[in-house]
């Protein structure tokens, strides 16, 4: 249970430092695919905060050298794909139906949250497995 609630307490921070970094960049610009730009830069911050806690605080991973740590996180990455295609899906999905920031926001917020429980179980099974660390 404890792993569980830390789990979600990290993937919240993930998620608001994923939407606190398509905010900027929409206060930022506001031109041709402004909205687009923000999420792509939104899903990198995201992946990177999102890797560096679980990491750390859910699988205890310590990397041997900087190729060790780069190798990890390019598969990390590459689990995080169907994910984001979740994510997106219900990100685009609401900003099409709603028309609104907030509830656009409010689409990545549901859509992180499912891609986060799954992406746990494909980090597990693939990423940091005790057998290749």
């Amino acid at each position: 249970m404890k792993l569980a609630i830390t789990y979600a307490i990290l993937a919240l921070i993930a998620t608001a430092a994923n939407i606190a970094a398509q905010d900027i960049v929409i206060r930022g610009y506001t031109g041709s695919f402004a909205v687009l730009i923000s999420v792509v830069i939104g899903t990198g911050v995201g992946l990177v905060v999102k890797y560096v806690l679980d990491k750390r605080y859910i699988f205890q991973f310590r990397a041997r050298n900087v190729a060790h740590d780069s190798h990890i996180f390019l598969l990390y990455s590459l689990m995080g794909l169907a994910t984001t295609v979740i994510f997106w899906g219900f990100e685009f999905g609401f900003d099409h139906v709603f028309e609104s920031k907030e509830m656009r926001y409010l689409g990545g917020i549901i859509g992180l949250a499912i891609g986060y429980l799954a992406k746990y179980h494909l980090d597990k099974r693939f990423v940091f497995r005790t057998d290749s660390l």
